[in-house]
């Protein structure tokens, strides 16, 4: 394995275990999107030592991780469709706002005086 195959894929178990402890204390998007990462840099682990190329972008990562994975009989369909599906998954996390975070973030608490750590309303 080259140094930079090496690099990638320490990287990628640093980041798992994020991921992992992420999930300990119930932040699920985060958690999602970080195990996005973790496949983004195994596959670029992957594309490096087959090709000796760094990608720029993560839509190169997916196409330079698919070319020489089809030949591998080690990876397998559903780790071949891994990367764009979980790249979905993580643009949903990033850009969507659905009734869970809306619950969640913008109506977390009942109405707010201003001061922290009150939940009671405003004097009138």
């Amino acid at each position: 394995m080259t140094p930079e195959a090496a690099r990638y894929l320490a990287k990628a178990r640093l980041t798992l275990e994020h991921a992992r402890l992420m999930l300990t204390v119930n932040l699920t998007e985060d958690a999602g999107r970080t195990a996005y990462l973790v496949g983004y840099q195994a596959a670029e682990a992957f594309i490096f030592e087959r090709t000796g190329k760094v990608t720029k972008t993560h839509k190169g990562a997916h196409t330079e991780f698919a070319r020489p994975a089809v030949n591998e009989p080690r990876i397998d369909a559903d780790l071949r469709r891994f990367l764009p599906q979980t790249y979905d998954l993580k643009a949903i996390c990033d850009y969507e706002l659905g009734p869970v975070f809306l619950r969640s973030v913008i109506m977390p608490h009942p109405i707010d005086s201003g001061t922290p750590g009150s939940t009671s309303p405003p004097p009138q």
